[in-house]
């Protein structure tokens, strides 16, 4: 037996006796319906590519940094401190002060009697089961938690019978203000700052929801639907909401579509036009910035922009086994892993969710035992949000 059959056999093992995640079995499933769908559209991949292309830039670069004054009254500037690419979490979190901190607070106030002006995140707790144990509550920018009392939400479900809570990463809006929820058969939205509930009739089972500037894209195995914002008018679009980057707010109406899917050396990348889904690109994903023997064996849960980098958990080979938890940023232009943080093995499979953005540009995503953390790629840095807390989380842009 060799080192390679070795480390797949440690691997096997420790997802015997490591808890399952659901988020992971369902993204197993949503992986077998697209290779049966990939397979169909190779010959219309191979012929959109033939113009070749790059991802397009999501934000405009920033403009270039003041050049300090030289002299004797000038003040010397500190280079930033730049961590390597691959990171790895301190033993112990420290947990700074946060207005995300009281996400774990219990709701003081029906949303009906007290709207919110924007919502940092929605929050819903479950049991062991993963079922929902009590109704969503949204936490506002006053730090006031409520209770989403005008609507009861159903879990999600897929034509198997596998179900889910409705609240998933990427239901609340960038901007806090609408919360949008696939049903079988419809999406219901909620308009925080009123209470209003609108319900647009669809068809199916819809399971995920993505926001892309003004209009909500809402799917499940087989179709996707684009649904405009404020109209509510609705038509299908050739994407694929289990693979579907969630865009960057500040990218605009027209920036491409990103999607991520496949394994191993077989990971790729594609940039799709905004209105319709159409192909424009597609290239490798590369980690030849990593160490050996790093690399990058999958992708799980949504992964989201922030102007030119892509922030997703995955599954990695690392320097002990095959099949470590992992949370990677990468350039959305080109492919290239940037950052990996390795969160090892002893952690259960599908753990790690990353949950978005901050405006600092920190990737924020669940980090056992913390329900929500921040990590800095640029620095290495990693603080704690919120403790320990059994749920669902969603989080404004």
């Amino acid at each position: 037996m060799n080192e390679q059959d070795l480390r797949r056999l440690l691997t096997v093992s420790v997802e015997d006796v490591l808890p399952s995640q659901p988020a992971a079995a369902g993204w197993e499933r949503a992986r077998r319906t697209r290779r049966t769908r990939r397979a169909v559209a190779v010959v219309a991949v191979a012929v959109a590519l033939v113009g070749g292309g790059t991802v397009a830039a999501l934000r405009p670069p920033a403009d270039p940094a003041p050049v300090p004054p030289v002299g004797p009254t000038a003040t010397p500037t500190a280079d930033p401190t730049h961590a390597g690419p691959v990171q790895k979490p301190p033993a112990e979190l420290t947990y700074p002060p946060d207005p995300l901190a009281r996400l774990g607070a219990p709701a003081t106030v029906p949303l009906s009697e007290r709207p919110v002006q924007r919502a940092l995140a929605l929050f819903q707790p479950v049991d062991e089961e993963n079922r929902a144990d009590g109704p969503v509550r949204v936490l506002g920018n006053d730090g006031v938690v409520r209770s989403l009392d005008v609507v009861a939400v159903k879990p999600t479900r897929d034509a198997s019978g596998n179900e889910a809570p409705a609240l998933k990463p990427g239901v609340l809006s960038p901007d806090g203000r609408t919360a949008a929820f696939a049903q079988y058969g419809e999406l219901v939205m909620v308009d925080l700052t009123t209470a209003d509930v609108r319900r647009i009739p669809l068809y199916g089972y819809l399971e995920l929801v993505v926001w892309a500037n003004d209009r909500v894209l809402v799917g499940g195995d087989d179709r996707t639907y684009a649904v405009d914002r404020v109209t509510g008018e609705s038509s299908t679009i050739d994407v694929l909401t289990w693979e579907l980057i969630a865009p960057d707010p500040a990218a605009g109406a027209q920036a491409p579509l990103i999607d991520v899917y496949g394994e191993r050396t077989s990971l790729k990348l594609q940039s799709r036009t905004a209105r319709d889904g159409q192909l424009r690109s597609e290239q490798p994903v590369t980690t030849s910035a990593l160490p050996s023997p790093y690399q990058i064996n999958e992708f799980y849960g949504r992964g989201w922009l922030h102007g030119e980098r892509l922030a997703r958990a995955a599954w990695i080979t690392n320097s002990e086994i095959d099949g470590a938890e992992a949370a990677a940023v990468l350039d959305a232009r080109t492919g290239a892993v940037l950052h990996v943080l390795d969160l090892g093995r002893d952690r259960g499979k599908g753990c790690c969710e990353v949950l978005g953005w901050d405006n600092k540009g920190a990737v924020l995503l669940r980090l056992e035992p913390a329900a929500l953390a921040r990590w800095h790629p640029e620095t290495g840095e990693i603080t704690g949000i919120v403790r320990d807390l059994r749920g669902r989380i969603a989080l404004a842009g």
